[in-house]
């Protein structure tokens, strides 16, 4: 029985070794976002979770000997046709994820030249230590922005 199942396996990798790939570098660069601290390799992940996500649409409409969908006359319309659909989802998904890239790493060195680091604990240590951390509060309750102006508007003496 254990050795049918893995004869099975085994037998699906190797039919659709494109879905394990996907599925590799899908939990990789989860693992990448989730886990590091650094900015930089949090986009690499983010690249890396898109590029499976192009390659899980092209693998999934993969047709065996299908031909491209121009018909000619009555004798090719039984034929198996591909769908240019998946492509054209994944070309345009190809640019926005540059176009992400970009603002995101555009961002990273907005952020390095501010705070001299691209690690998230960092940041929020140093953000906290400059009291711009949204959410903060102080023992009052208070939020951070109104401790730091001394909780007067505009900075106005009464």
């Amino acid at each position: 029985m254990t050795t049918a199942i893995m004869l099975t396996i085994v037998d699906l990798l190797m039919t659709r070794h494109a879905y394990a790939v996907f599925a590799i570098l899908l939990c990789i660069g989860l693992y990448m976002m989730i886990a590091n601290e650094h900015l930089v390799k949090k986009i690499i992940g983010l690249n890396l979770f898109q590029t499976a996500i192009f390659l899980f649409f092209i693998a999934s409409a993969y047709v065996r000997g299908g031909s491209i969908p121009i018909v000619h006359g009555a004798d090719g319309a039984e034929a198996v046709h591909v769908s240019p659909l998946p492509q054209v989802i994944v070309l345009t998904a190809i640019v926005v994820g540059v176009s992400l890239t970009a603002v995101g790493l555009a961002l990273c060195l907005r952020i390095y030249a501010e705070y001299g680091t691209l690690r998230t604990d960092a940041l929020r240590e140093v953000m906290r230590d400059e009291d711009v951390l949204p959410g903060e509060t102080d023992a009052s309750g208070a939020p951070a922005t109104e401790r730091s102006t001394g909780g007067k508007e505009g900075g106005d003496a009464a």
